[in-house]
């Protein structure tokens, strides 16, 4: 019961945001991911107003992991309609990532 109760807020949150949702998949032990968690501020800084970041602890919510196929971490999801749309699996530099996302936007 629990179970269907994160992914009914997980999914209202996608379905219920009226921007993309850019979605980094992370553990807390993941080295790469404690990087990509500066990177991720500065993407959301100049990307603000266009996109939306949420965190997904994937030790904390291992079945939303299963779902999407997060088999590397960091990994991020990008959302727009509530469908994915973009995949980047791995440390990326803000430029990098800004430049893959902008056009998705």
């Amino acid at each position: 019961m629990a179970v269907k109760k994160q992914f009914s807020s997980f999914d209202s949150l996608l379905s219920g945001s009226d921007l993309p949702v850019l979605v980094d998949f992370y553990a807390t032990w993941c080295g790469p991911c404690q990087m990509m968690a500066p990177i991720l501020d500065r993407v959301g800084t100049q990307l603000k107003g266009r996109l939306q970041i949420v965190k997904i602890d994937t030790d904390k919510y291992p079945n939303l992991a299963s779902q999407y196929q997060i088999n590397a971490l960091p990994t991020l999801v990008l959302f727009k309609n509530a469908q994915p749309v973009e995949r980047i699996e791995g440390l990326v530099q803000a430029d990098q990532l800004i430049g893959r996302l902008q056009s998705l936007l």
